[in-house]
C-alpha cells in the first residue's frame, strides 16, 4: 500500500496544464460548440440588433444590485443628439454613440456631470476599444484643454466648479477599478492631472491625498493576496513532497479527522470564497474576452500586463475542492470510510447551499461525479443517495440550469432583505457566471454597421457585472479556523490518472476496458517510486 500510495502521489498538483473542470478556456470551447451561440452568431452576422437576441442569451435572474436593474440607464442626464454629438438615444436612454463622443460624455463640465451608471458602465466596457491608460490620457487631455486647468489666466470661479467634479470622477475611477492604476502610464496621467487640479487652490490637495493612499493601500492589499497565494502554492508543493517521501502518512489525515462538522466546513469554504471574489476586479470580467488586434504591435498593452489573474485564480479554486473531494473519497482503503467520507461532503454541501454558497456546492458535486467517484457502485450503496439527489437536482444543468437560478433568485432577494450578516451571502456559481457574460459579450455586436459603439450591449453587461460588485462586498461572518482553512487550500490532491487508479484498487475494474486502463496506470504511476 505504501508502494501504491507513492505513485499516487508521485502526480502533482492541478494546474494550468492539468484537465481543469470548468477551466475559462475550455468554457469557452464548449461554448463555441453549442447550438445557441452557433444561432447567436448566425444573427449577429445578420446584423439583428441585441436585443431581438437577448431571448436566447442565457441570463442570470433579472434582479436589483449595485445597479438599477429596470430601466437603469435612464439615470443618465437627459439628452438628445443635437444637443450631444455623436450620441444617439431611444426614450431619453443612450443606445449608441461614437467612443470619442461617449468618452467626452464621460468628463464633467461646469454644468453636466456623468451619472454613476453611466461611468461605471463605460469604464468597464471602453477597455474593448480602447486602452485604460489611452482613455485617462484623452480624459487627461479633456480636462485640461477644455477647462482650461492650469490657466493662469482662467476664470477662477469656473475652476473652482470643475475641479471638484473631476476629482470625483478619478475617486469612482480609481475605488471601482484600481487594478487599471497597475500600469505606471496610469499612474503618471494620474499624478499629472491632480497636480494640475491642485494647481491653484490648496482646498482640494487633502481630498487627492486621500484618493491617492486610498488607491496605494488598494494596490498594496492586492499585492499582499498575489504573494498569499504563492505561499499557499508553495506550501501545497512542500506538504505533496512530503507525502512523496512518506507515503504511508497520507493514510492518517484526512479531512474528517480535522473536523467532522459539516457546518463548520462549509463555514470554512465560504471564507475562502468571499475572500477570493473580493479581489476579482469588475474589469476582468471584459478582459477575460478580449482579443488583442493582431496589428498591435506594442507589448506592454494591458491586456498582456494583467488581463484576468484574480478570475482565474478563483476558477483553479473551484477545481482545486472539486479534486480534493474526490481525492479524500478515493483514498481511503475501506469501503465503510469512503461511504462515511462521502456522506459527509453530501451534509457539507446542503449547508453551502443552505448559507448561499454555491460555487463550493457546485465543486462538490462534481467532485463526486468525477468517474472514479461515480463508478465506485458498492461504496454507493452504502450512502444515502436522497439527499445527494436532492443537491443534484437544485444545480441541474437542464432548461439552462433554471432550478439554480431560481434558487439564485431567492438567495438575491434574502441578501436585500438581510437582517443579519448571514443572510447577506450571495455566492454564484462562477463558472455559469462567466458564461452568461460570454454569451452576451460574444452574441451581440460591440459595434454597430454604422461604427458605433452598441452602448444597449453595454447597459446589459454592467448590470450583470454591477451584481457581481454587490456579493464580492459581503464580508464573511463566520469565525475563521486556521486548520481547516490550511487543509482546504493546501491538501495534496490526486490527478485524473490517480484517481483512476486509486479507484481500481477500492473496487476493481469491472470490464476489459477498465483492466487495460488499470495496468497502464499501474506502469505509469507506479514506475515513478
Amino acid at each position: 500500500m505504501a508502494k501504491f500510495l507513492a505513485g499516487l502521489l508521485g502526480c502533482t498538483l492541478p494546474d494550468k496544464g492539468a484537465p481543469l473542470l470548468f477551466e475559462v478556456k475550455a468554457l469557452i470551447d464548449d461554448v463555441n460548440a453549442s447550438s445557441v451561440t452557433s444561432e447567436l452568431m448566425c444573427g449577429l452576422s445578420r446584423g439583428i440588433p441585441c436585443s431581438s437576441l437577448q431571448d436566447n442569451m442565457p441570463q442570470t435572474p433579472p434582479f436589483p444590485g449595485q445597479l438599477n436593474t429596470g430601466g437603469f440607464n435612464n439615470n443618465v442626464y437627459p439628452s438628445t443628439t443635437e444637443s450631444s454629438p455623436g450620441l444617439y438615444y431611444q426614450d431619453n436612454n443612450l443606445v449608441s454613440g461614437s467612443l470619442e463622443a461617449l468618452i467626452h460624455h464621460l468628463v464633467p463640465t461646469v454644468d453636466y456631470y456623468p451619472d454613476r451608471t453611466y461611468i461605471f458602465t463605460f469604464l468597464l466596457s471602453s477597455r474593448l476599444f480602447i486602452h485604460p491608460y489611452e482613455l485617462m490620457s484623452k480624459v487627461h487631455h479633456l480636462c485640461t484643454e477644455q477647462q482650461r486647468l492650469g490657466d493662469p489666466q482662467a476664470d477662477k470661479l469656473r475652476l473652482k466648479k470643475i475641479t471638484p467634479k473631476i476629482l470625483q470622477l478619478l475617486t469612482e475611477w480609481t475605488e471601482t477599478f484600481p487594478y487599471d492604476f497597475r500600469d505606471e502610464r496610469m499612474m503618471r496621467s494620474l499624478k499629472e492631472l491632480t497636480q494640475r487640479l491642485t494647481g491653484w487652490d490648496e482646498v482640494h490637495k487633502k481630498a487627492i491625498s486621500q484618493m491617492s493612499q486610498g488607491l496605494i493601500r488598494r494596490l498594496t492589499v492586492l499585492s499582499q493576496f498575489e504573494e498569499a497565494l504563492v505561499k499557499i502554492n508553495a506550501t501545497a508543493t512542500e506538504r505533496l513532497t512530503a507525502l512523496k517521501a512518506k507515503p504511508q502518512a497520507a493514510t492518517q489525515r484526512d479531512l474528517l479527522s480535522i473536523c467532522n462538522d459539516p457546518f463548520t466546513v462549509a463555514q470554512q469554504l465560504t471564507h475562502i470564497e468571499l475572500e477570493r471574489l473580493s479581489y476579482i476586479g469588475p474589469e476582468e470580467f471584459v478582459q477575460a474576452f478580449v482579443h488583442k488586434d493582431p496589428l498591435d504591435n506594442e507589448k506592454n498593452c494591458f491586456s498582456d500586463h494583467k488581463k484576468a489573474n484574480n478570475l482565474g485564480a478563483y476558477v483553479d479554486w473551484f477545481n482545486r475542492l472539486s479534486y480534493l473531494v474526490a481525492t479524500e473519497i478515493c483514498m481511503p482503503v475501506k469501503k465503510k470510510h469512503r461511504a462515511r467520507v462521502m456522506d459527509f461532503f453530501i451534509d457539507v454541501a446542503r449547508e453551502c447551499f443552505n448559507i448561499g454558497n454555491f460555487n463550493s456546492l457546485m465543486a462538490i458535486i462534481s467532485g463526486m461525479n468525477m468517474s472514479p467517484v461515480s463508478r465506485l457502485r458498492k461504496t454507493w450503496n452504502k450512502v444515502k443517495t436522497a439527499k445527494f439527489d436532492i443537491l443534484e437536482h437544485q444545480m441541474d444543468p437542464s432548461s439552462n440550469f433554471y432550478n439554480y437560478r431560481t434558487a439564485l433568485r431567492g438567495a438575491m432577494q434574502r441578501s436585500l432583505t438581510a437582517n443579519s450578516s448571514r443572510e447577506k451571502i450571495v455566492v454564484p456559481f462562477f463558472s455559469l457566471l462567466i458564461k452568461d457574460i460570454y454569451f452576451l459579450n460574444e452574441g451581440c455586436s460591440s459595434r454597430l454597421p454604422n461604427g458605433h459603439v452598441n452602448f444597449e450591449k453595454f447597459w446589459e453587461l454592467a448590470k450583470q457585472v454591477s451584481d457581481f460588485m454587490t456579493w464580492k462586498q459581503v464580508e464573511c461572518p463566520f469565525e475563521k479556523d486556521r486548520k481547516i482553512l490550511q487543509y482546504l487550500l493546501t491538501a495534496p490532491v490526486f490527478t485524473e490518472d490517480a484517481l483512476y487508479l486509486a479507484s481500481y484498487e477500492s473496487e476493481g475494474p469491472e470490464n476489459n476496458t477498465e483492466k487495460d486502463r488499470c495496468k497502464s496506470l499501474r506502469s505509469t504511476l507506479l514506475s515513478r517510486v
